[in-house]
Order: C-alpha cells, then structure tokens, then sequence
C-alpha cells in the first residue's frame, strides 16, 4: 500500500479523493519510481475536479508529471537508485501519475534527473516550465531573436506564462506579459517583463490584420485571443501556441500567414520524443543552473503535500493560482 490521490468513477459518482492505494492499481511498465514530488497543472486540476474528460480509465492516480528514484528496473537504461524525470505521455490519463508515492512506468518515458537541477527543482519547472522552453526553441528556430522586438507572453500569471517570461528575459527579449489580473503586475516584472498589458486588449473579436507589433508570442490561451496575435505578428513572426485557457476555437483568418508571412508552431509536449525533450531540459539548465536562480524558483512556485491538493486543484479552475504549485508526495 502506498499514499496517492486517487480518482475514481462508478454508480456512486466520479469523485478524488487522498487514500492508502493498493500496489495492484498501477499499471504494467518495466521501472517502479518511488516518487518524491509530482506538480499541479491546469489539466490535473481538470480531472480532479471532474471538469474536463481528461481521464479516460478508472481508477486513476492524476499527475502529468513526477520526479523520484528507481526502486524497481527491467530496463537497461535505468538501474535501481537512479533519480528519474518524466512529463506527460498520457501519464495521470490512461496511466497513472505522479501524485502518489510509487509510480509504474515505462522506461521509454523517462530521462533522468537534470544534473543542473534538484528534484525539487525539477517540479519547480515541470511540464509548464518544459513547455515554455520548448515555445521559445520553436521562436528561435524560426529566425526570431532579440534583436527583432517585443514577444508577447499570454496566460503570464500561469505556470507556462510565468516561466516563458523568465527564460525570454535571461535570453535578452523583450517580453510583454498579458494577463487578466491587474495585482500580478509586480510579480510578471519581477519576472523579466518589460510590461503588463491586460487581456482584454486581446480577449475579444479583431480584425482580420492590425498594425505589426509582435516579433513572436507564446500563447497559451487560444480562440480570440490567438486570432489577435496572429493578426498583429510582425512580417515573418512566429508565435508559437500551447494551450487554449479561452477556447479551442481559432476564429482567424489565413491573411497573417499569407501576406505577413507569419508561422504558427504548435507545440506539443505530451508525446515529444526523448531527443527535444532532452534538449529543452539541457537548454533549461544553461539557463537557470547557478545558485541564484533559487530565488526565482521559490517565487514562481509554491509547495504543498497531497492533503492540500484537492483545495488547490479547485483554486487552479477559479484562476486564483499563480505560477507552480510543487506537491511533495511524501509531506
């Protein structure tokens, strides 16, 4: 038996809840993690509080990401003892997750532990801080530098937003944040924001081409608000698109692709191959690795344990969290 959130779905309801967890619930894979700390994300906050079909079996541990050492290998690529990182791959979905103590994977997903990094640190970052870093690769293999102008930063109070500012920042941009709540202005320069516009200036239905602004944009929020960025891109500007916080829909037209010649870079960091995610976790080191940055880490992240996660999965659906929250498994 081992601690872990775990949800479950049958005529008594859909409902999550922290509880001893017999070890028969894991799933089939060839190593068995002792976890030390997982995360909360948007997408776990949706299937705890069941409001998003983001699981699709039952019962399910959530939790897209995890960190912890190798109890158990039958996989030359691990040995028992190593400190492993895994995000996403439908983990804490149709596998279970990271929030619990002990986690069955398969070694295909993992990559271990960043030597840049602590464990905790790793979480610090997470699937949201992987992510960013894999919007900003995707600006810079499209030829946009710093040289070129402003990159606006959506979503910027969110875990993705929060560490898609900090990584621009350290890597010379000028970043704009957009965000919905006025009170977080401190927090997102603190950050490395240049400025703070408010959402709403996006938020709504545009037209099809606006006057150029943006060099390139991470955007986590989709719908009207994509729709805006693509039509204010600069000629040649790439904006690169991970989430839909506003909507799936994109009510855009094709004249920034066709006469401004912009690029729209999805970005997917569910199924990425070991190779780019190996290398936005070594770009992430470069970035971060010095004893200083702790400081930051500890401002863009909280920590809670698994008791405080049903609470905090509510906070994250209602927009009331900022940044990361870290879930020490074993607290």
């Amino acid at each position: 038996m081992f601690r872990g959130m775990l949800i479950e779905k049958d005529e008594q309801g859909y409902r999550a809840a922290v509880k001893d967890i017999d070890e028969s619930v894991l799933p089939e894979g060839d190593v068995t993690v002792n976890v030390q700390y997982s995360t909360l994300n948007y997408k776990d906050g949706l299937a705890i509080t069941g409001k998003g079909p983001v699981v699709r079996q039952f019962p399910m541990v959530p939790g897209i990401d995890l960190v912890g050492v190798v109890a158990q290998s039958d996989s030359n690529k691990f040995v028992v003892g190593d400190t492993v990182l895994l995000n996403g791959f439908g983990v804490g979905e149709v596998h279970c997750g990271g929030l619990a103590q002990k986690a069955r994977l398969k070694s295909d997903w993992l990559i271990h532990l960043p030597k840049a990094f602590s464990a905790r640190q790793t979480m610090a970052i997470g699937t949201a801080g992987y992510t960013a870093m894999l919007c900003v690769i995707a600006l810079e293999k499209n030829g946009v530098t710093p040289d070129k102008g402003e990159i606006l930063v959506t979503g910027a109070n969110g875990g993705v937003g929060s560490f898609a500012i900090a990584i621009l920042a350290k890597l010379g941009y000028q970043v704009v944040a957009s965000t919905g709540r006025a009170d977080q202005v401190d927090y997102l320069k603190g950050l490395g924001a240049k400025e703070v516009i408010d959402r709403q200036l996006l938020s709504e239905p545009g037209r099809p081409l606006t006057k150029e602004r943006w060099a390139g944009a991470v955007d986590s929020v989709g719908s009207h608000t994509l729709a805006n960025i693509c039509a204010s891109i600069k000629y040649g500007g790439t904006v690169a698109a991970c989430g839909l916080a506003q909507g799936m829909d994109l009510p855009a037209t094709v004249m920034p692709f066709i006469l401004r010649g912009v690029t729209l870079a999805g970005i997917d960091s569910v199924m990425r191959p070991i190779s780019d995610r190996e290398e936005a976790w070594q770009r992430l080191g470069e970035i971060f690795a010095n004893s200083s940055e702790q400081a930051m880490f500890d401002n863009i992240s909280t920590e809670i344990n698994l008791n405080g996660v049903i609470q905090a999965a509510e906070d994250l659906m209602a927009g009331k969290i900022r940044g990361r929250i870290v879930v020490d498994v074993n607290g």
